[in-house]
């Protein structure tokens, strides 16, 4: 294990770093496995709840107290490493998550799957607060966004194609093979980090003659940017958590519209690469207003196949394209000083947006149906962009770009 020394010293000047892809796409594997992993149980769930004998709606709560504990344990235990080197603490999580995921292959009871659960959320907490800061670390900062949407690429094909496989699995040959298989992928992506994250170095962003404030920005812009996108994840969320429902009037599938809808997410994170270096705090104003957009169209589901198809393609972009916007405007606002925490902020915003977009969404089909819910996630659409929009105008800061040699002195 390095030293704190090493990690400190182990820094590239701002013009001598370029795109690190090994490492980028080692890191959008751990994010690949750990979003399979957490969502996982909703691909198998009633195979998984008849086998551990509980309800189906139990077995849900193996999906819901994992978000619960990324939320309580990403920045108490992101604090409790914080002294040891990113690719080290990388490695480690994601060996634990592997253990604990195996564990929960083999659980012979409820509880011992639940316990597991816990142990995976957490590690999962800490993988993503890690990995967030660290791929804004090892690249200049005008690739911020480039490096965040290659890594989240992972998290997105998790949702997309580590899912479907999953169910596949579990109706050939059982629930528990998905599991062994995410676990066995964990301990070789453990591997894989513990190499290749070491190679490179961390940029030292300090050195940018375009961003010479990147160690002394202020706090509040990251808090207010987690808060905000909070509140967008929440928008999307208060539908998307009925989303079979509300596509099910439709003449398309609903199984096709849910893949077209992962797969035009892959678009948006894309999107989100080219756009959100140049433009770090105008493209989650822009999204905003997009999802909101959208969620008015929602309404429209049901009066053709083509219009359904638009409306889910226009949804699908702006929800995948959130969350990585969210994250690189975070990265950017925080410059090397907050970098730490605002990727912790990240993976808790998610969370708390996805928990209480779920639970808003609830409560209005509790109170009246599924039909009120687009209209009803539009107020905090809305308030999410205008919130964007206030930071927007409050925080200047300079257009990121490459470094360039500097003009001589004048004598």
């Amino acid at each position: 294990m390095f030293s704190v020394i090493a990690m400190t010293t182990n820094r590239l000047p701002m013009r001598s770093a370029g795109m690190p892809w090994p490492a980028l796409i080692a890191m959008a594997l751990t994010t690949f496995l750990v979003v399979s992993g957490e969502m996982m149980p909703t691909a198998v769930l009633p195979l998984l709840a008849s086998d551990l004998e509980v309800t189906t709606a139990r077995a849900g709560l193996l999906v819901s107290a994992w978000a619960g504990t990324v939320v309580l344990a990403s920045f108490p235990l992101t604090r409790l490493t914080a002294r040891f080197e990113r690719p080290t603490v990388i490695a480690g999580a994601l060996t634990i998550f592997a253990i604990a995921t195996l564990v929960t292959a083999l659980a012979p009871t409820y509880a011992v799957a639940m316990g597991s659960r816990v142990v995976a959320a957490a590690a999962t907490g800490l993988l993503w607060s890690t990995i967030n800061a660290h791929a804004a670390s090892i690249v200049p900062e005008h690739r911020i966004a480039r490096a965040t949407a290659i890594v989240l690429a992972g998290g997105m094909m998790g949702t997309v194609g580590g899912l479907p496989v999953g169910n596949a699995l579990a109706a050939a040959v059982g629930w528990r093979l998905p599991f062994v298989a995410l676990a066995a992928l964990g301990l070789v992506g453990a591997g894989a980090a513990l190499v290749l994250l070491r190679r490179v170095p961390v940029v030292d962003h300090a050195t940018d003659a375009g961003h010479p404030s990147t160690t002394s920005r202020p706090l509040w812009p990251v808090l207010a940017l987690g808060a905000v996108g909070g509140l967008l994840l929440l928008a999307h969320f208060m539908p998307f958590t009925f989303v079979a429902e509300i596509l099910a009037p439709s003449d398309v599938s609903t199984p096709l519209l849910l893949v077209l809808f992962g797969l035009i997410g892959t678009v948006g994170v894309a999107l989100v690469g080219a756009t959100s270096d140049r433009f770090p705090t105008i493209v989650p104003v822009v999204l905003a207003g997009a999802l909101a957009v959208s969620l008015a169209a929602v309404l429209g589901i049901g009066r053709s196949a083509g219009l359904d198809l638009v409306i889910v393609l226009a949804w699908g972009l702006a929800a995948g394209a959130a969350g990585p916007a969210v994250q690189a405007s975070l990265m950017h606002a925080a410059g090397a000083r907050h970098r730490r925490t605002a990727g912790t902020l990240m993976p808790v915003a998610m969370n708390v947006g996805i928990a209480l977009g779920a639970a808003a969404g609830s409560s209005v089909v509790d109170r009246w149906s599924i039909a009120p819910l687009p209209m009803a996630a539009l107020l905090p659409a809305l308030l999410a962009g205008a919130g964007f929009l206030v930071i927007a105008a409050q925080v200047s800061s300079p257009r990121p770009r490459p470094e360039v040699a500097a003009a001589p002195a004048l004598r």
